[in-house]
């Protein structure tokens, strides 16, 4: 079961559905027929979400995804996440989550590997901050949705890939140690919620 908290989170990423603009629609119908496709042939699928530092988006993409996958009881679909850099899982992002009603703990690190909970019955996300083609990640029959247009411009090609996604978001970066950093890494959180649970919806 989804944790009490986090369901009534997603019951409001759920009602912003209807404001998702066509075009971003179209992006992740795009991303709902690759998966649709895969799970069809072999009952697995995999995406991973790449962002230049791995540190905020991507991890927000691929926590979500897999969310929005029990939410609606698709199995067998994994989700990964990696940047062109490594850094670390943001604090800032983090906090956004716990907000959301994500049980998060860390043992502490430069890179610090977290373990992200959201279900009493699912095994927790290992989230840290790594290179796209990580051990970690899958090396072929992926999609790779690129969530920043820096890692969309400087990574035209994706080895190991079967098809590239370019569905980026503004970098909530841009509110740090300002009064709107809470806020700002708030609206991208349900922003990527949000569109996360109407990609998946499709499918269920």
């Amino acid at each position: 079961m989804i944790f009490p908290d986090l369901k009534l989170y997603i019951d409001t990423a759920l009602n912003g559905i209807t404001a998702i603009p066509a075009p971003r629609r179209d992006l992740l119908d795009s991303i709902a027929r690759y998966l649709q496709v895969a799970l069809a042939d072999t009952g697995e699928a995999s995406l991973t979400f790449i962002c230049t530092h791995n540190s905020r988006r991507s991890h927000f993409g691929q926590i979500w995804a897999a969310v929005a996958a029990a939410h609606y009881g698709i199995t067998g679909l994994h989700t990964f996440s990696g940047g062109t850099e490594t850094t670390a899982f943001n604090p800032r992002a983090i906090a956004a989550l716990k907000r959301a009603g994500f049980r998060i703990s860390s043992a502490g690190g430069v890179n610090p590997l977290y373990a992200v909970s959201f279900s009493d019955t699912e095994a927790p996300l290992r989230c840290f901050s790594k290179l796209y083609d990580h051990p970690a990640n899958p090396a072929s029959h992926f999609g790779a949705v690129m969530t920043c247009s820096e890692a969309e411009e400087n990574c035209p090609f994706i080895p190991g890939a079967d098809q590239r996604f370019p569905l980026t978001y503004a970098d909530p970066k841009a509110g740090d140690d300002r009064p709107e950093e809470s806020a700002l890494y708030d609206e991208r959180c349900l922003q990527i919620a949000t569109e996360m649970l109407y990609c998946l919806g499709t499918l269920s």
